[in-house]
This record gives C-alpha cells, sequence and structure tokens, in this order.
C-alpha cells in the first residue's frame, strides 16, 4: 500500500472544513507538548522516532482504522520512514511534506472583503505560527501589511492579481516573525512604512507611519489610515482601511489581548496598553471590522478560514476588553505570562536591519508557536 503525501495547505484545509485528522506525531516528547498542529476535530498520538526503531508492532493497536492518519516530525525524513513501516502493515497513511518547518511557513490566502470601489482584502494565515498578515487591492495597486519573510508567497500573489505593491506596511516592530516588509519593498520600489517610535534602532531607511498621514491605494479614495495604538510596543499604529476594517497589529486579537512585554517594558506599557483598548479603540465605530495580526487557537477562525470580528462584538466578549479594575488588569497583563517567543531578542535585531542571519538561521529562530498574546 504506498505512502501518501500529505501538504500543509491539505491539512489547513482539514482544519477550516473541520473535519477528522489522526496525528503520530515523531518528533521528541517535549516539542510536541510545545507545539503541534491544531485542529478542533484532531486526535493525537506522540511517540519519538527513536522508540520506533525496532518497528512498530507494538503501538499498531493506538492507531485507529477509521481515520485518516498523518505522520509528522520536524523536517519530513523521520515521518517518511515511519509511514512506511505503518504502511507495510497494511495501514493507509500519509507524512507531513516538509515536516513541521514547511508547516511553520505556510501561508494560506483567504478573502476578507470587498473595499468600496471594488477592491479586496485579502488575510494570509500563517496556521501553523498564528500569524496573520494582509493584502488591500484596490484599481491595480496593492499594500501588504505585516507581511513575513516568505516574501514569495505575496509577490506571487500579486503578479496573480494583477496589481502593483505600492505600500509596504508593519504595524509595529515584530518579535515573534522577521518581517519581510523591507525585501518586498526592495524588490518592488514601494514605499516602506514604520511607526517611527519602534524604529529609533533600525538602521535602514523608511517613511514614518503617523496619524494624519494617510495612505491612499489605487485610482480612488482607498485610506489606510494609521491610528496610533500604543501597548504591545511603544510605537504599535493600528490602520482603518476604507472606514470598514481595523487592522489592530498585535494590540487586540479576537479572544485575546497584546502582551506588553517583548522589549522588557511591561510595566511602562500596561497603561499604554490599556488606555489604547478601553479608550482609543472604544472612540472608533463598532462597526468596524477587526483584523489582528495573530490568532491563538484555531477556534477562532470563522468558516471561510478567516480571523476576524466585530468591533461591538469584541467589546462585549473579549475578557481582556472587560476587566474594570485597572490594577486587576494590569496583574493579568504582566504577571504570570507566557513564555516568550523563542530568540525573539535575535528577532527583532534581524527586524532592525542589525544582524543579517541566513535563511536556515532564520528558520531556526522562528520555529514555535505563536506567544504574542495575553489570553
Amino acid at each position: 500500500m504506498a505512502v501518501q503525501i500529505m501538504t500543509p495547505k491539505e491539512v489547513t484545509e482539514k482544519i477550516i472544513q473541520k473535519e477528522d485528522l489522526f496525528i503520530f506525531d515523531v518528533r521528541n516528547e517535549d516539542a510536541f507538548h510545545d507545539w503541534k498542529i491544531e485542529g478542533e476535530n484532531f486526535q493525537y498520538l506522540n511517540i519519538p522516532y527513536f522508540e520506533l526503531l525496532d518497528g512498530v508492532e507494538p503501538i499498531l493497536d493506538k492507531l485507529p482504522s477509521d481515520k485518516d492518519i498523518l505522520v509528522v516530525c520536524a523536517k519530513e525524513g523521520s515521518s517518511v520512514f515511519v509511514a512506511e513501516m505503518l504502511s507495510e502493515k497494511g495501514l493507509e497513511v500519509a507524512y507531513l511534506k516538509g515536516g513541521m518547518k514547511a508547516w511553520s511557513e505556510y501561508l494560506h490566502p483567504v478573502k476578507v472583503g470587498d473595499l468600496s470601489d471594488g477592491g479586496e482584502v485579502y488575510q494570509f494565515v500563517r496556521i501553523g505560527k498564528g500569524c496573520l498578515s494582509y493584502a488591500v487591492l484596490s484599481n491595480g495597486e496593492a499594500a501588504i501589511i505585516d507581511a513575513t519573510r516568505m516574501t514569495d508567497v505575496f509577490l506571487d500573489f500579486a503578479t496573480e492579481k494583477k496589481v502593483v505593491i505600492k505600500h509596504v506596511l508593519d504595524t509595529h516592530l515584530h518579535a515573534d516573525h522577521i518581517s519581510g516588509g523591507r525585501k518586498i519593498a526592495a524588490e518592488t520600489g514601494a514605499t516602506y512604512w514604520l511607526p517611527p517610535k519602534d524604529a529609533e534602532e533600525v538602521v535602514f531607511s523608511f517613511e514614518p507611519l503617523l496619524e494624519g498621514n494617510n495612505i491612499t491605494i489605487g485610482k480612488t479614495t482607498i485610506d489606510i489610515q494609521p491610528i496610533y495604538s500604543p501597548g504591545h510596543t511603544i510605537g504599535s499604529t493600528s490602520f482603518i482601511v476604507d472606514g470598514k476594517y481595523l487592522l489592530t497589529g498585535d494590540i487586540l486579537f479576537i479572544d485575546s489581548i497584546g502582551r506588553p512585554d517583548l522589549a522588557g517594558k511591561a510595566e511602562d506599557w500596561v497603561a499604554d496598553l490599556r488606555n489604547t483598548l478601553y479608550n482609543r479603540y472604544r472612540e472608533l465605530s463598532a462597526d468596524l471590522v477587526v483584523l489582528p495580526a495573530h490568532f491563538m487557537i484555531v477556534e477562532e477562525l470563522n468558516a471561510n478560514g478567516t480571523v476576524a470580528e466585530k468591533l461591538s462584538v469584541l467589546l462585549e466578549k473579549n475578557h481582556g476588553l472587560n476587566i474594570e479594575d485597572e490594577q486587576e488588569f494590569r496583574a493579568i497583563v504582566s504577571e504570570n505570562l507566557p513564555p516568550q517567543p523563542n530568540a525573539y531578542q535575535e528577532i527583532r535585531q534581524t527586524n532592525m536591519g542589525k544582524i543579517n542571519p541566513s535563511e536556515e538561521e532564520q528558520r531556526e529562530m522562528e520555529i514555535g508557536p505563536n506567544r504574542c498574546a495575553v489570553r
């Protein structure tokens, strides 16, 4: 029986469709417990590869006969070996192409909605990392927001949609993943925008994202309106697009809020975070559709694969927006925080342009789950 290959795209579609999948993860236990493929209807078995070198007979009774089985490892090689042994025992199995490294890098583009001039907004869901990037398209032009380092995805998308990338924006200086913004701008001639308060140590040129400095896409009046919204970083900036969408960066998520400690400034930035969430955002239209830069859990995905919700709903249901006592809020967002992202200091240095790690080094720096939220 031939071993099948399952791509990250196919696994993502199973997640969105809430299909069943049995994942046999052969990485070490600590790697599995730290970060795994998440799906609402997924089941798991974790047995390290080295325990299977003498054969798979002892574990066959732990595998289902009525579900698709996907064997997963870090880079693919071990999962191929295990999948072949299971296939020889008569099981229908597949392995994840590229392993968890490929899972970490896959971007799933999905349309969020339309703009008033017939343009469109697309969300790129980095399903294995919890990152969300965006493309705003209007009259043959595009803006890319919070791009990941997998820049070919955005360039190929622009070619497919027959648009020219004119602007590239980062809502803040990222600490959990390496930005592709500067590289996209260099390859396309687009203008690269950064919040100046986050960019005091960067070693390259950029245009400052400031309130009142609206950015126009296309030949009409589709505006990206910067809204200064500090708290995750001192320069964090949100965007209102076409008066309809609120891109919140790492400040507000669907089921959580941003953490204020990734530059070592938790105590200083808690007040900024609360002011943004409890004052600044409440001044905006509650009909705005919130588009965050991250999601925490797969339950945040909508039926169409997007991560989006009206601000009015979040103001009512997101616990982080409903903590009346300021001291309680301060304690929640500054104490007992989750572990910080892997290599976050090196990632910040890379995004400042101070270091230039190789492609493989960048992959290693980013391995692991999203850790930018307080939930």
